[in-house]
């Protein structure tokens, strides 16, 4: 079964290129990208797949069990747009299989010099280089960073400015994972690549890590009323705990910041931020309601107003702590 599933994949792979971008390269006089054009219809085709799959997965369970009934449509269709645009658009692997030439050239000198870079796999031989092992350690260890880099963009100043685009949406849906603003999604890329590459993670295994992580992440976001259990709660972030991440008033400055873990909430656990309730909030930032409660700050309707404004915000960010 499964076989015939990849042998399905390659032959639509390999349809799509022949027929759709190889006549564009070769038209537009860019044939001497063919290699990385193929393999880049690959990584669409994986975002074409995760976007079905997600649809007919959460959508349904939106329906049925929705955190808040009242959920806006375009709220729903911005997001979508949004999620477009990273998972077909390949900017995370992009970056991954850009900076690869300048850590392979790092290498080769490390070696010249008889060091040996670090490799994950070769730390217990036998065990870490068993796929599914090495797989569940890389995931475990990316984690580890994504959970820093996550806490520091609500921290510093500018960066919240931008971050803040993400906590703006009052309506969660199961796209608003990837509602990111482009420089915030840039600077994450780019810091996940390096350590991905660092700890010796394979083009293959990094497609793989990148796709099992984005797809609970856009569970976690989805408007369903779910959640683990006690037990499942501390292994694995939910809807519920993601939720009260963004629960209005546990912006930056406000006493309710908590649950900063992408994946697995051992890390607020273990650095004290976690918090653990049984309520699904309202979503949203503070200083976005309307006055007396907020500021009534405007974040966007459209996608480039939104992207403009993030910008004003990071600037003004950048010369006041966020409040």
């Amino acid at each position: 079964m499964i076989q015939t599933l990849v042998d399905w994949f390659s032959q639509v792979q390999g349809w799509l290129f022949q027929t759709v971008v190889q006549p564009v390269l070769f038209t537009s006089g860019l044939g001497d990208i063919a290699e990385e054009a193929f393999e880049g219809t690959e990584w669409f085709l994986i975002g074409v797949l995760e976007l079905a799959l997600l649809y007919m997965v959460l959508r349904p369970l939106e329906a049925w069990i929705p955190a808040k009934p009242d959920l806006s449509p375009s709220a729903r269709r911005i997001d979508f747009l949004y999620t477009c645009v990273h998972r077909l658009g390949i900017f995370t692997l992009i970056v991954f299989f850009a900076l690869t030439p300048l850590f392979d050239a790092i290498t080769f000198e490390l070696r010249m010099f008889g060091m040996t870079p670090f490799n994950l796999d070769s730390v217990w031989p036998g065990f870490t280089d068993v796929p599914l092992i090495s797989f569940l350690i890389y995931l475990v260890v990316l984690d580890f960073f994504d959970y820093w880099y996550h806490r520091g963009s609500h921290k510093i100043g500018w960066w919240w400015g931008l971050h803040s685009l993400h906590h703006s949406q009052q309506d969660m849906n199961l796209w608003s994972d990837n509602r990111n603003h482009l420089l915030d999604d840039l600077g994450r890329d780019v810091f996940m690549a390096v350590i991905a590459l660092a700890i010796g993670v394979e083009p293959s295994q990094y497609v793989l890590l990148i796709v099992a992580s984005r797809m609970q992440q856009s569970l976690q976001h989805a408007n369903v009323r779910i959640h683990f259990g006690a037990i499942g709660e501390r292994l694995l972030v939910s809807p519920r705990y993601h939720r009260l991440h963004h629960a209005i008033g546990t912006e930056p400055g406000a006493s309710g910041e908590c649950n900063y873990a992408v994946l697995f909430p051992i890390w607020d656990i273990l650095f004290g931020t976690v918090c653990f309730s049984d309520k699904y909030v309202a979503t949203g930032v503070r200083d976005q309601l309307p006055q007396p409660v907020g500021e009534g700050r405007d974040y966007g309707k459209g996608f480039w107003a939104q992207q403009w404004l993030g910008l004003k915000r990071m600037a003004e960010f950048a010369r006041r702590p966020p409040s």
